[in-house]
């Protein structure tokens, strides 16, 4: 960002509103400090208007977003949640270290045709791939240092039958559009 105004490619001077969508996942990634260097670079609060946008915030980040600003209103739209009547719903109870075998065991059922499971690191996705991989279990991840060529190949492997399970954090399932999903593990 500053090598850029640096270099008098970008003038942020004018900058009238400033928006920031997927704020919570911002914060929530350690990268608040890209949009603290940013403001930097605009017009004092009082001379601009900074919009985030989230479908979810939770507490702590929102805490921290209101470092950013100046006076905020929440507007929220809060939908009714409800499980659809044809999905049906499983917890099992497990300790970490018996995770992957619990996966594993799930993933027996042959009549699962398409699995996405998610995991809460990109670390932990790859580590999942190479556990399932060696299980027998066609497997891709997609998470943020997967470029976006290999993130597509992965959805398009997985759509079109060729990998059975994907592995994704949440952010990198985002806007992900597959038809027929069979099952979902978190």
């Amino acid at each position: 960002v500053g090598g850029l105004i640096g270099q008098a490619h970008v003038e942020l001077a004018g900058v009238e509103v400033f928006v920031l969508d997927e704020a919570s996942r911002i914060v929530d990634m350690g990268v608040i400090h890209v949009g603290r260097r940013i403001l930097r670079y605009l017009p004092d609060k009082e001379e601009r208007q900074t919009l985030m946008f989230s479908a979810t915030v939770p507490n702590e980040s929102e805490n921290r977003a209101r470092q950013l600003l100046r006076d905020p209103v929440r507007v929220a739209v809060t939908p009714v949640s409800s499980t659809v009547d044809t999905i049906e719903q499983s917890l099992y109870k497990v300790d970490k270290n018996n995770k992957p075998k619990l996966l594993r065991e799930v993933l027996r059922d042959t009549a699962l045709s398409s699995v996405l499971v998610f995991t809460r690191t990109k670390y932990g996705a790859d580590r999942v791939v190479r556990d399932l991989e060696r299980a027998g279990v066609r497997a891709m991840a997609i998470h943020g240092n997967k470029s976006q060529t290999a993130r597509q190949n992965a959805l398009d492997s997985f759509k079109t039958g060729e990998i059975r399970v994907l592995v994704a954090t949440d952010i990198a399932a985002r806007g992900l559009d597959i038809n027929d999903l069979a099952c979902v593990i978190n």
